[in-house]
């Protein structure tokens, strides 16, 4: 079954829904924070043009979510579905960012539970690359459960080839 990488999914904490077009404005203004790239690989995401590029790519990836708090109603970041190997029957979830006062665990693990609660209908495992020095990320995903799988990848970021590690959370048996 091809898997709904467009869902509308709510938390105690956040609402998240496809991303569209019109969320540039709100998404860039969070992603525009030099601080939230500073260990990622695409260090340099926080410029515009740069950000232009990655809003435009999740966008046409059809897998692209808009992260909301509940709470207040404001645009906090986004995350995405991509990658669907329907050999290996897994999907690749990431691209993830937080507008800084939402950093600490809570907001992401609460993010991570839905999306991986929806996908897992769909398929077994799944994937999270994380730049290999990203060390931010890297302690998130072991935080949520995430198993690295052995090994490095490669992946264009921020116009050279940085080594990445993935990580796996298979659905519940």
């Amino acid at each position: 079954m091809t898997p709904d990488r467009q869902p509308v999914l709510e938390g105690e904490l956040v609402r998240l829904r496809p991303s569209v077009p019109e969320d540039w404005d709100a998404l860039y203004a969070v992603a525009s924070d030099p601080l939230l790239w500073e260990v990622h690989p695409a260090h340099d995401r926080w410029q515009e043009p740069v950000f232009r590029a990655y809003f435009d790519g999740g966008i046409a990836s059809g897998g692209a979510l808009t992260i909301i708090d509940k709470a207040t109603g404001a645009v906090i970041g986004s995350s995405r579905f991509d990658n669907w190997n329907r050999q290996a029957d897994e999907i690749e979830i990431g691209w993830t960012y937080l507008a800084r006062e939402y950093w600490g665990g809570t907001w992401n693990r609460e993010i991570k539970r839905l999306m991986l609660d929806h996908i897992h209908r769909y398929v077994g495992p799944a994937v999270f690359t994380v730049g290999e020095g990203n060390i931010r990320s890297r302690k998130a995903m072991e935080k949520i459960g995430g198993v690295l799988r052995p090994g490095v990848v490669d992946r264009l970021m921020a116009g050279e080839m940085k080594p990445h590690v993935i990580y796996e959370i298979r659905k519940p048996a």
